[in-house]
């Protein structure tokens, strides 16, 4: 069963930065995803993509974070982690970590979420 765990949320000043880290279990899993990603949902939103990466290293991320956010992954220690830099106010929600496994079917995974804020 795959499960993935969020972690490096926080408050932060404006124009802080913060790192998070998606951990996949079990180990070796993220190689067999198609791609993996972040999104976020603040109060009273939808969901929003934030950057996905593929399994080629290929990435994608919001106009709203270009410039600003770096997704990466890290084969050996199983993570895809999001570097958040310049942080602003509406940055602030609740990031998840999504993982898209294609066998079959198509399969989607999902974090529990960690809270970020942004705020003085």
């Amino acid at each position: 069963q795959v499960q993935l765990a969020e972690s490096g949320g926080g408050l932060v000043q404006p124009g802080g930065s913060l790192r998070l880290s998606c951990a996949a279990t079990p180990s070796g899993s993220i190689l067999g995803f198609r791609s993996m990603g972040w999104y976020r949902q603040a109060p009273g939103k939808q969901r929003e993509l934030v950057a996905t990466i593929t399994s080629g290293g290929s990435t994608n991320y919001a106009d709203s974070v270009k410039g600003r956010f770096t997704i990466s992954r890290d084969n050996a220690k199983n993570t895809v982690d999001l570097q958040m830099n310049s942080l602003k106010p509406e940055d602030t929600a609740v990031y998840y970590c999504n993982a898209v496994l294609i066998a079959l079917f198509t399969y989607n995974y999902w974090g529990q979420g960690t809270q970020v804020t942004v705020s003085d």
